[in-house]
């Protein structure tokens, strides 16, 4: 028999059995598509949720101050850590694995325009904020060094916080008194999804110059005192580290340099409270890899039995044909012949359905993609090494599937297959 004689044989052999051919090619082309699909789903999840930890910042570390937890150099455990101005400074100086730094001066004080009031969050920073805490403008302009340097009174203003302040109106170049205070609207921010924050969702935030709030508003003195206590005072203090491969040695640098000028040791965890993102990300990354193995694991083994259900229809053409196989082997076909014929009948199956299921779940994928998701859905992401996986799957179940029962019809005697009832 030749090839031509094989694949006129098998595809007349399928079309005598279509509802049994398309149940069987069914198993194949959904495990085909769902490891196509799942895997992307999980790929989706993991680019998506780095997406949004992006929208906090990049490679960002938060410090607030703590309270030590050990004595040292005579002074008692328990003291409070107030980060001020200084350490922001000094950070700058010293820690050389620190891309970027800014204090933030936090106070919720009451601001007026001509449209609208509010008293919303407002976030004194330095300008090198803006960048690593991924603030983007809509319109107008960002802050710079001269208006830090020169105390200006300038405001950026979140996009709920333009959205009240001035309804339907332009914000760029209006004033908003703050606390009293007259500061110029130079920017206004785009709107950010954002599913993780510190202090709020940037969205609801007004950004000015760190300077221009220690001079304008600073935070009230302590309960009894007359005067501001800690003069510098900061909230916190947020950096960007340089190499995040080093992440860890940056904030250790960060330690010891703060624990010299406030005494405390830099193993002292308690002294300082920090937020490190990137730790944070790289657990996230972990916890959706396994997420994405999984649903790998899952959809392979929906394509293994997919490749069973080919192997037990093949076993029971086998025995449908016995006498079939009979009457080939007494007109002078040879084992090889039967083996050959069998094996390209489930090859076909096997390969047909694998071809329509890689295009059943790229098109799923190419679609999910098109279409307008709520934000909690990710968008699929199409994975090669997936394409590759469910294909040396569909290799393996070809000849596992195909060669067994083939090899079983052509193992058999003619003379027992034409008394075969």
């Amino acid at each position: 028999m030749n090839l031509k004689d094989i694949i006129r044989q098998t595809l007349a052999t399928l079309r005598a059995h279509k509802m049994r051919s398309f149940l069987t090619m069914f198993g194949i082309v959904w495990g085909i598509a769902s490891v196509i699909l799942l895997v992307g789903l999980g790929l989706g999840f993991s680019k998506d949720q780095k997406k949004r930890m992006e929208t906090l910042g990049k490679d960002l570390v938060i410090i607030w101050g703590g309270r030590t937890s050990s004595q040292i150099g005579g002074l008692a455990a328990g003291r409070p850590v107030i980060l001020n101005i200084d350490d922001a400074r000094l950070i700058k100086k010293e820690c050389y694995l620190v891309k970027a730094v800014s204090p933030e001066l936090q106070r919720t004080v009451s601001q007026v325009s001509q449209f609208n009031s509010s008293a919303r969050l407002v976030s004194g920073v330095w300008p090198a904020y803006q960048d690593f805490r991924s603030l983007h403008l809509a319109e107008g302009r960002l802050m710079t060094e001269e208006d830090e340097t020169e105390f200006r009174r300038v405001t950026i203003l979140g996009s709920n916080a333009a959205k009240q302040l001035f309804p339907g109106q332009v914000a760029v170049g209006a004033t908003v008194a703050m606390a009293g205070f007259p500061y110029t609207v130079i920017g206004v921010l785009e709107e950010k999804k954002q599913n993780s924050n510190y202090s709020g969702p940037d969205n609801d935030k007004i950004y000015v110059p760190y300077s221009a709030m220690a001079r304008d508003f600073p935070p009230p003195p302590a309960k009894g005192k007359g005067e501001i206590v800690n003069k510098g005072y900061v909230s916190d203090i947020v950096l960007e580290v340089g190499d995040p491969e080093e992440h860890e040695e940056a904030v250790s640098q960060v330690r010891r340099t703060l624990g010299r000028t406030h005494h405390f040791e830099a193993t002292d965890k308690d002294a300082l409270f920090i937020w490190d993102t990137m730790q944070f990300s790289k657990v996230l990354a972990r916890i959706f890899s396994i997420i994405t193995f999984f649903f790998g694991c899952v959809a392979i083994t929906t394509l293994a039995l997919g490749g069973i259900g080919v192997m037990n229809i093949m076993l029971v053409a086998v025995t449908e044909r016995t006498r079939e196989i009979g009457v080939l082997k007494a007109l002078g076909a040879t084992k090889r012949d039967i083996l050959k014929q069998f094996f390209s009948e489930s090859a076909a199956l096997t390969v047909f359905s694998g071809l329509i299921g890689y295009f059943v779940g790229v098109g799923l994928c190419a679609l999910l993609n098109a279409a307008p998701l709520p934000d909690f859905i990710p968008k699929p992401v199409v994975s090669p090494i997936a394409i590759i996986g469910s294909l040396l799957t569909l290799s393996l179940i070809t000849v596992n599937a195909g060669m067994y029962p083939a090899q079983r019809a052509a193992d058999m005697e003619p003379t027992e297959c034409l008394r075969y009832e």
